[in-house]
């Protein structure tokens, strides 16, 4: 017999596994590399990226002493969903409304769930890509992968990701908490490094500047010669025959030295670096903020993802809550902070956020720019690629956590049969939900391949001499169009962001409000944790909802990828909507509850 419904899971998971597993979803060394690009291209908003990740933290921490808080009483499996049920089953008053309200929950959650791990194997296929360009560039450009290729990759990774979480929540373990130690570790080298690259580089001396084409960094000034591209003269790079970009020379005849600067706006107005320190830790524009905190939202989220785990917590009333708010503060608040800032500190001339924002991986081109100076010429790819193998890791540890989430709380709700029975279900020897977790791997393999189709979309289409210089072939350059179908057509990547994202907000916020349910009238009631703390982030995340609605007409961001994302989240809630109406009548069960059953 493969399954059973009747199998339990096994308490085996302690205090540092908890904790870990919580910690690789957050992932800083992960997002860092692959969230900077998306917040990098969200228009005019760049400057504010730092502040906006502030904000989120601080609406995460106000979720997560909900989440904590619920975990002290009700630790099960299923997290959000079964906290639900049990707050309103154990209210006087509130009780009958136990079912709507766990279904709710559950369905909303699955947003995040089931979109949040596709948007990771979409980046790992785009992190494929850009190490694959950088190692063989006649095959594939680093700068702008294949999306054919990126597909390939998400679809990979979805159902190697899930064997992994099939195979046991011990061994996941395991491998989470080796990741969190070496991507840790390997991001805060990368924020030193540039640091130090940024204090040793004062405006005008001696600098390198960044070449996408060749994905090399190039310590003289360019050598351009006029050529008319799209009807307009334009300045063009000259190359020699491998691409690599020559040398404008001085009246000697010598390469002239390229002199760093750090410009705050080009001609245009677009944002291209920070002048000061100050200026990275500014607000610069509320909107701005709001907006880099509707996308830096996804880099934070994932310390709740522990409270799915209570089954199988050796103490999971003392460990649980302890694990969610050790998580977020670890990374939220000490990794993230110091990382971003020293990855938005070393922008200069030679790299600028509008280089970042036409980039796969932005990061990762600054590894090559301040390795080849720190390290000697030729060696920042070095850095990049030993840095980008811990990246990949840390990719993979926060796709196999959400996806033990996920199929967690598709589990709990199959079991109790809101969704059909067959997710219900434990592998009678691994004792982990495996239907819900292949489930999950065909949805997210859908949703990666989503992810990258238009990953250059929008504002971060490159230039149509940057798509003519792609390789030929299916795997390099088939879905390019010209630059200006590009623009018009919304970034898919920002989009499932976004969606994911919506999905987040929509699940904290009733996870607020389910905590005030919780604690209403109980004895272990206190004013700051269970009044105060959760109409924060209540009001907080409901905010962050709305500014997808009115942010876009306020001329904060693009308007097509958050209106699509709230298009996707409202077919999502009308779909739930039918499914509830329909299953209940399928198996005769009422909205109300007639009997009640409290919790032990």
């Amino acid at each position: 017999m493969a399954e059973t419904p009747a199998a339990e899971m096994k308490r085996t998971v302690g205090l540092t596994g908890l904790t870990m597993n919580a910690m690789a979803l957050i992932a800083p060394g992960a997002f860092l590399w692959l969230t900077f690009a998306g917040q990098a291209a969200a228009g005019a908003t760049a400057p504010a990226m730092w502040i906006g990740i502030v904000f989120a933290t601080v609406l995460c921490l106000a979720t997560a002493v909900c989440y904590a808080e619920m975990a002290k009483l009700y630790p099960g499996t299923g997290s959000s969903y079964y906290f639900a049920e049990q707050s309103f089953l154990n209210h006087e008053k509130v009780w009958p409304y136990a079912r709507l309200a766990k279904f709710i929950v559950g369905w909303g959650s699955h947003l995040y769930y089931w979109v949040y791990p596709g948007v990771m194997v979409g980046v790992i296929g785009v992190i494929s890509g850009y190490l694959v360009g950088t190692i063989w560039p006649t095959f594939m450009s680093a700068s702008n992968p294949g999306p054919a290729f990126m597909m390939l990759v998400a679809i990979v990774a979805s159902f190697g990701v899930a064997y992994i979480a099939h195979r046991g929540v011990t061994g996941s373990t395991a491998v989470n908490i080796a990741i969190n130690i070496i991507q840790i570790s390997a991001l805060l080298v990368f924020s030193v490094v540039a640091l130090g690259y940024r204090m040793n580089h004062p405006p005008g001396s001696p600098g390198s500047q960044f070449d996408p084409q060749t994905s090399a960094s190039y310590n003289y000034e360019f050598a351009t010669t006029s050529q008319t591209v799209n009807g307009q003269a334009t300045d063009v790079i000259t190359r020699d025959a491998n691409g690599v970009p020559q040398p404008k020379l001085d009246t000697a005849g010598k390469p002239e030295p390229y002199h760093i600067t750090y410009p705050e706006k080009d001609s245009s107005g677009s944002f291209l670096s920070h002048p000061t320190a100050g200026s990275v830790i500014r607000m610069h524009n509320f909107g701005w903020m709001f907006v880099q905190a509707t996308i830096a939202i996804l880099i934070l989220v994932g310390f709740e993802s522990v409270t799915s785990m209570g089954g199988e917590a050796k103490n999971a009333k003392r460990d649980v809550p302890i694990a969610v708010i050790t998580s977020l503060l670890v990374q939220g608040c000490f990794c993230y902070l110091f990382e971003y800032f020293a990855a938005s500190y070393v922008l200069n001339s030679g790299y600028t956020m509008q280089n970042a924002a036409g980039s796969a991986a932005p990061i990762g081109d600054l590894m090559i720019l301040v390795g080849d100076t720190l390290f000697g010429a030729g060696n920042g790819r070095i850095f990049m690629l030993a840095e980008a193998a811990t990246v990949f890791l840390a990719l993979i540890g926060t796709t196999l956590s959400c996806i033990n989430t996920g199929a967690r709380v598709t589990y709990a709700m199959g079991k109790d049969k809101e969704l059909p029975d067959s997710m219900g279900m434990l592998h009678s020897q691994n004792l982990t939900p495996h239907r819900a977790i292949w489930l999950l791997a065909m949805i997210s393999a859908v949703v990666g391949c989503v992810t990258v189709v238009m990953f250059f979309g929008d504002g971060a289409a490159p230039a149509d001499s940057a798509i003519q210089a792609l390789p030929h072939g299916f795997w390099s350059s088939f879905g390019y169009l010209t630059h200006d179908k590009m623009a018009a057509l919304p970034n898919s990547f920002l989009t499932m962001t976004l969606a994911s994202n919506f999905g987040t907000f929509l699940l904290y916020m009733l996870s607020c409000v389910t905590c005030l349910v919780c604690f209403h009238n109980h004895p272990q009631f206190r004013f700051v944790r269970h009044l105060l703390i959760p109409v924060f982030g209540l009001l907080a995340n409901l905010a962050c909802m709305i500014f997808y609605l009115v942010g876009p007409f306020m001329g904060y961001g693009t308007k097509m990828e958050p209106l699509l994302a709230l298009g996707i989240a409202l077919v999502w809630a009308i779909y739930g909507g039918i499914y509830f109406v329909r299953a209940s009548k399928a198996t005769g069960r009422t909205t109300r509850v007639a009997e009640r059953m409290t919790a032990a």
